[in-house]
């Protein structure tokens, strides 16, 4: 699905992808980084803490510059970004804002970190294997905020582990 090119729709897709009491951070990221040459694409319904959230495919902006006048994001905001960038359609992009954003405790980042997984570029994987060594322990607070996002939502995990073993 091609979302249309009126820039209120898009903002309004790309703030679909954060829990609702994020959306004046993600307002803020978005006034912060260039306008998209494409619209973001086919978003994936997940749940989140209860709420329904639309994560894009992918996103075409460009990354911000840093020689950029506006004022700098910091905390969530911040990591609002990475999440956003780790749907870029150049892989090194989705990479390095994956790096940045992996080991966050966040719940609302953990979705864009297990569809990073299913698009199995080793890079990637790595990276996330790097950034969330919990995940292979027992009782681990990494372990469990992924454990619920998985339970929360079966047919995502499905079809990312589908995808997964098909490479």
């Amino acid at each position: 699905m091609q979302l249309p090119r009126d820039p209120s729709n898009v903002a309004c897709a790309l703030v679909a992808a954060f829990p609702t009491r994020l959306a004046g951070d993600v307002q803020s990221v978005l006034a912060a980084i260039p306008e998209a040459r494409l619209a973001p694409t086919m978003p994936l319904e997940v749940e989140v803490q209860g709420e329904t959230v639309a994560i894009p495919s992918r996103i075409y902006n460009e990354e911000p510059g840093a020689d950029s006048e506006r004022p700098p994001l910091a905390g969530t905001q911040q990591v609002i970004l990475h999440c956003l960038y780790s749907r870029h359609s150049d892989g090194r992009v989705r990479q390095r804002h994956l790096e940045q954003m992996v080991a966050s405790g966040e719940p609302w980042v953990v979705p864009f970190v297990v569809q990073l997984a299913g698009e199995y570029v080793l890079e990637i994987i790595e990276a996330i294997g790097r950034g969330l060594p919990g995940l292979a322990v027992p009782g681990s607070g990494q372990r469990r905020l992924y454990g619920e996002f998985i339970a929360r939502n079966p047919a995502f995990f499905a079809r990312t582990e589908r995808r997964v073993v098909s490479y």
